[in-house]
This record gives structure tokens, sequence and C-alpha cells, in this order.
């Protein structure tokens, strides 16, 4: 009697194009003796598979089971098929048409067994800067258009080779429907662009760094500018030529090895260090890292990454030795990513350019991650994350567009429940980088065929993406600045809230047209209430004092005394000159804004600290100020909350900022160490957010705090506030795939806005 046959339809959607997903299925149903086809379409993975009732079952349970390591499956539906008596199992040709639904997959590190193709002088592809297989390589970056196959990617332009067709063609080579399959015969060719010499592009870059000098070279996402790390002449004069004075740039280690002689490394960070994102980590940096000062100047931490593309390792094989390599451009540019505008921007900048002719279709620059409590607290997201969706607690009923803020910008494109932050764009403040946000929205509106109904915005009227928002023929939503920042945490960790919500950040526009930033929120994804916030103080010159902390100082200083301000503070000493005419202005208003800023408070402090008066990189002042305090100091400085009265959501209060400088200032008059002075306001602030959060929480009974805006990344205050709420009994949400700054308020602006629609 013979054995019944079944027939099985099956749909797989998530990441399962790019990442060797067809050849998996592939090799699992010729294994087991089945029938059938596997094929990409606009969803995702289609599949009919017919055989035996056990292989068949055996199949299914695989296919979630044992999938690629870069697969990521979302879904999977089956029904019955038609039993056809097939006795071959084939990939099919690629379909298209209907609502696309497949997900791209980020740009993927190096794999192993590439490497040691990469190194073995046997193989045809030893020493081949564009080497990949289905288990690495570009996959965002070179995408124009799904389903992921060559001829929707800037591989298109390079026909495969007899060798190369039969690796893609041969289902038991780890080749088999690699998209960006290519070797020296067939694939894309380093070129040098600088002074005449001998010897291949690779063999004249690493002569020029061994030489001392600047090299522009054409990555994954971009271009980047690359100095030895240990040559301060050099790291110094890539300085100059960027105009970045003081922000750190990123050292690239040969590898893991190399990396621990740079920095502290724990199992958490090892893992993202050498994992396939490869993101740039932020490290606790050694005593005697063999680093130029000028890399990161007075800094505890160091930027590290390890190589990720063939060209990365060849480099730094030949070199030997780790190096700088910082963005492609001019400090506040975007990344420079055409061959072309790389030669013109970057031309005054690099004494040379090692490039390539694989075209880069979508800017990407690399991921920023730190390490909180073992758990990733990402700084930007971007490279090796993007365009990786994340799902959402509420589905939107229709379509979203999230415009985002203005600093460390992102966009956010939602359909259904899958959200999709964008890569980093960059500070929203000109022509080109507005250029680059809307470029950016074209190609995921096109990749994953959504057509906003809703846009949603910030409340600021003067950012650009807010006005280019507001010429948009679509509903709109306005979402607060803080608001955003809350829902961007609760949607990072699948929650919809009521939650005590702390968005503690430099500026946003507040619902009653005052300058927001040090908040207590009592909030879920639909709607908030202001608890609590920082007193108001007076910005003296705007924007001006956001450069100039010794501003925010003074006007702190002149409310903390009264009026009558200690001249023997260093603070005012250093700035006598301009010191009456900024009081003035603070105490006069006119130019001098209200803010319940934290950011601010914490330049103020640093300032009359001596950590520094002017600022050359956002947030300058307080990532120093932190650097300073010692971890080992508890006491904190007093600070109560000045009650307002009752709103129906909760206590409403006030947080005395101006307590706190009095203390900090008194403490140094009396000869107390600043590193201690740091200490106390860090665990003085930490003490500030349990206390509210309780206060809250008495009004509320809500126990759960989301902690978000960009202050947070301040791993000292994080973790000391983290610890004091624990303690008190609450359940802490705090950011771990997208970042606590204004990186992830794209994300917060969609999540209200689908909430919002739901109503």
């Amino acid at each position: 009697m013979g054995v019944s046959r079944r027939a099985v339809a099956v749909r797989v959607e998530g990441i399962v194009q790019g990442v060797g997903f067809r050849p998996f299925v592939y090799g699992l149903a010729t294994r087991l003796g089945l029938a059938g086809l596997v094929g990409n379409d606009e969803r995702g993975v289609f599949i009919e598979v017919e055989g035996g009732s056990a292989p068949v079952e055996e199949f299914l349970a695989a296919l979630t089971g044992d999938p690629p390591p870069l697969a990521v499956i979302e879904r999977i539906s089956t029904g019955p098929a038609p039993v056809t008596g097939r006795s071959t199992f084939v990939i099919a040709p690629s379909a298209a048409g209907g609502d696309r639904h497949a997900l791209v997959s980020p740009d993927v590190a190096t794999c192993d067994a590439c490497l040691r193709d990469l190194t073995d002088p046997a193989d045809r592809r030893c020493g081949y800067a564009f080497t990949n297989c289905t288990g690495c390589g570009p996959r965002f970056t070179i995408v124009r258009d799904v389903p992921y196959d060559r001829v929707n990617t800037t591989m298109a332009g390079f026909p495969m080779c007899a060798d190369c067709a039969r690796e893609y063609h041969d289902p038991a080579d780890r080749r088999f429907h690699a998209q960006p399959v290519c070797c020296p015969a067939c694939g894309p060719r380093l070129r040098f662009v600088g002074p005449a010499g001998a010897g291949d592009p690779l063999e004249r870059a690493v002569r020029l760094l061994g030489e001392g000098g600047v090299l522009a070279v054409k990555g994954l996402g971009g271009y980047h500018l690359a100095a030895l790390a240990a040559d301060e002449p050099a790291v110094a004069a890539l300085r100059s030529r960027k105009h970045r004075e003081d922000k750190p740039f990123a050292v690239m280690a040969g590898d893991l090895a190399a990396a621990r002689l740079l920095c502290a490394v724990d199992p958490a960070e090892e893992r993202l260090l050498t994992g396939p994102a490869r993101p740039v980590v932020l490290l606790r940096r050694l005593p005697d890292a063999p680093v130029a000062p000028s890399v990161a100047p007075g800094n505890r931490w160091l930027g590290v990454l390890l190589p990720y593309t063939p060209l990365h390792h060849l480099l730094l094989g030949a070199l030997g030795q780790p190096i700088v390599l910082t963005s492609g451009n001019v400090s506040d540019e975007p990344i420079a990513y055409r061959d072309e505008d790389a030669l013109e921007r970057l031309g005054g900048i690099a004494d040379a350019f090692l490039t390539h002719d694989r075209p880069i279709h979508i800017r990407t620059d690399d991921s920023v991650v730190r390490v909180f409590r073992g758990r990733d607290l990402p700084i930007r997201r971007s490279r090796g994350y993007v365009p990786h969706p994340l799902p959402l607690a509420r589905a939107a009923p229709r379509p979203v567009l999230a415009c985002g803020a203005e600093l460390k910008h992102t966009f956010c494109l939602v359909k259904g429940d899958r959200a999709f932050v964008s890569h980093h764009i960059g500070d929203l403040e000109n022509h080109e980088t507005l250029r680059s946000f809307t470029e950016g929205v074209e190609h995921f509106r096109r990749l994953f065929d959504i057509t906003p109904e809703v846009v949603a915005h910030d409340l600021h009227p003067e950012y650009l993406s807010t006005k280019w928002a507001l010429d948009q023929d679509a509903d709109l939503v306005g979402v607060q600045h803080h608001h955003a920042h809350v829902a961007s945490c609760l949607a990072d960790n699948g929650v919809a809230g009521p939650v005590v919500g702390v968005a503690f950040d430099g500026l946003g526009y507040g619902s009653d047209g005052t300058l927001w930033g040090g908040e207590f929120l009592v909030a879920d994804l639909a709607g908030f209430e202001r608890a609590g916030h920082l007193a108001p103080v007076p910005m003296p010159g705007g924007a001006t004092a956001i450069r100039q902390p010794w501003r925010m100082a003074a006007a702190y200083l002149d409310l903390a005394y009264d009026g009558d301000v200690p001249q023997d503070l260093d603070v005012v000493r250093r700035n006598a000159g301009r010191w009456p005419a900024v009081v003035a202005l603070a105490r006069r208003g006119g130019n001098a804004p209200l803010t319940s800023s934290m950011g601010r408070l914490f330049d103020a402090v640093a300032a009359i600290a001596g950590v520094r008066d002017t600022i050359n990189y956002e947030g300058q002042a307080a990532v120093e100020f932190e650097q300073l305090a010692d971890p080992a100091v508890d006491e904190a400085y007093p600070c109560g909350l000045v009650p307002g009265g009752l709103v129906p959501a909760g206590a409403r209060f006030a947080v005395p900022g101006v307590e706190l400088v009095r203390w900090a200032a008194d403490d140094l008059r009396a000869g107390v160490p600043r590193d201690v002075v740091a200490a106390r306001f860090h665990n003085a602030v930490a003490g500030i957010v349990a206390a509210g959060c309780a206060v809250i929480r008495e009004a509320t009974g809500v126990s759960t705090v989301a902690l978000s805006g960009g202050v947070f990344q301040n791993l000292l205050l994080l973790g000391r506030a983290v610890t004091l709420l624990e303690e008190r009994g609450f359940t802490v949400l705090t950011h771990h795939r997208v970042p606590p700054n204004d990186g992830g308020v794209s994300l917060g602006q969609a999540a209200v806005a689908a909430a919002r629609d739901a109503i």
C-alpha cells in the first residue's frame, strides 16, 4: 500500500530575502525528499511543498526551528495545496505585483567563511575586497526595489562570470542565490585617486596612511575619512580639515584582540563588537591605550568598531594597527556617498581616495551603541540595524509617516504593526540634510509600498521637518516633543502605558509655547498630562546659551543667590567682562526664553565646576561633566519638590534646580573637589527622578516608569536613577532598540499618531 502524499502552501514573512532563506528551504526540502517550489515575492517567501505526511511535518517544524542565522521570521501561515505529483523541488522565479510586505535585510558584516576565502592563496577571491555570500555583505545600502533580486540592486551593472553563475545556481554552494555574488573577474573593482605612485590601489592606500596621510575610503553606506589612530599629526590634521574641534573620532581595530589593547571589553560589549551589525561600541578606554591625544580629547571612552567589509579587513590587516574612521563629511553635513560629490566635498580634507565602482543607493552612517546592564543602549541606530522594523503594541489603522525632530534626525513609516525607523539622517538644519530626509522618505515609501495617510510632526514651528510636514496632503498630527520621547520608550519596550514618563533632554517645544526639557509626564501612547517639571529659568541669548553654558550658569547663579553672586567663583572671574550684560539680559527677558531643560541645568553646573564655558558639539559640557564625576561618591545634594496643586492626572510639582546650583557653588567655594561635586549633583538628579515618580504614583497608582531623552545617555545618572526606582518598587523601562535621544523621537511620534488614529 503506497504512502499517502500531502501538499501544503506556506507563506513566510519577515526578513527572509537576501539572507539565504530560499537556499535553506531548497536544501531542507531536498534532504527530506520533498517536491515543490520556493520563491520571493512582494510579501516575503512563498513555498509549496509536497510529499509524505511525516517529512512535510518535519519540514514545517524546521522552518521555525533552524532558519538561517540572518533570517528574522515574523509570521508563517500554512494552508492546503493540491497534490500535483511533482518529483523535484525548484527555486521559482521571483514574483512581483500587489501590496509589498517583504522586508529588506540590514547590511551584514563579513562572515567567517568569506574571511577564510579572503586569506586563502588557493581561493580565487583571495584578497578580493567585495567577497560575500548569502550570510553576509551589502543589503540595504544597495537595494533599489523589492523583491530582493540582483536586478533590483546596484549590482545589476555587474553581470556574473561563468564561475560566479555556477556558484549562484548550485544549491550546494553557500553563494546559491546570493544576489551580490561577484569575484575579481566580474565584480566591482578598487580605484585609488591621489598622488602618483606604483602599486595596486590597496597598497597605495596603505602606504599613504603609513606616511601620515588622510585617506577617504568608500564603505557600505558612504565615505569615511581615515588616519592612523596613533599618529597625532595625522589625526590633528584630519580634525582641523574636517572642522571638528573636540568631538571624539571612532577607531577601527583589526580584530577583538586589537580592541582589547585599547579598551576594557565585557561579554556584552564583545557580543556587539563581533556581531553581524558591527556598530561603533563605546568602551571604557585603557589608560595606556596607544591612540593619539586628538582622537578623543579628554574622554575616558573610545568608540571602537571592528572591520565589517572585506575591504576593511584587507586595509587593517595590511596596516597592522588601528585607524581613525569617521564619517566622510565636513561637520554638520550628511555623509558623502556619491563618488563625484565625495571627490568634490572631501577633496580639501583627504589626501587621497580609496574608492570603487559599486554604487551606494542609500547613504547610511555607522551605528553607535553602548551597553547598560548587559543590554544595548543605542546612541545612533543606522547601518547594520536599519531597515529592520520594530513592532508596535497597537497597529496603525492607516499608514503613518512621522517626520522626527531636528537634531539626530530620523523619520519613521508605519504600516499595520510594523514601524520602519530610518537610518540616521543628521541634524536637520540645512538644505542638504533636508534633501537627504526627503530622498530617504521616498525610498522607504517605495521599498515598503507605504503611502502615508497620516503625517506626525513636532510642535516646534521652526523645525524644517515640521514645515515640510505642514505642506503634505495628509491628516496632520502634532506630537509634543517629550510625549514623543516617552512614547518611543513605550514602543521600544512593546508597552502601551500608562506610565510615569521622565523625559530629560536639551530642549523641546512645550504645549504651552515654552521650552521644556525636564519633564515628568503621566502618559500612554494617545496622550499625556504634565505632572511635574524642572522650575523654568531664562536662557540668556536663546540658542547662544546652548553653545555657551556659562550663560546658563549666570542665569542660575543670579537666581540662586538673589542677585548677589559670589565674585570668587571661577566661572564669574573667567567671564567677568561679559557677566553683567548677560545677567541683565536674563532678568529683562526678551531674548531669554524660559526653559525647564535638564540639559541646560547640567550645562550650568558643568560651567560652574570649570568643565567648560563653551562647547564645540551638542551636549559636550554634560558629557565631560559625567566623566568628571567620582562614581565612588554616594552623597547627594538635598533638593525638595515644590508642590503646585493637583491636576486630574497627578500631583503637579516643580523641581527647584537653583537649589542644586547653590549647593554645588557653595561646595566649590569651600574647596570640595570637583569630581565630588559632580558626583553629588548626579546623585541628586537621580534622587529627584525617584522622588518625583513616587509623588506621582501616590496620586495616580501608576508604578511603571519610562526614562527617555538625551540626558539618559548619561550612564552614571541612568544607573543611579534605575537603582533608586527599583528599590522603591517601580518597574523601569529604558531604551534598547532605538536611542533615548532625538533619534528615537520619530518612533514615538508614529506610535502616538497610530494610537490616536485608532480612537
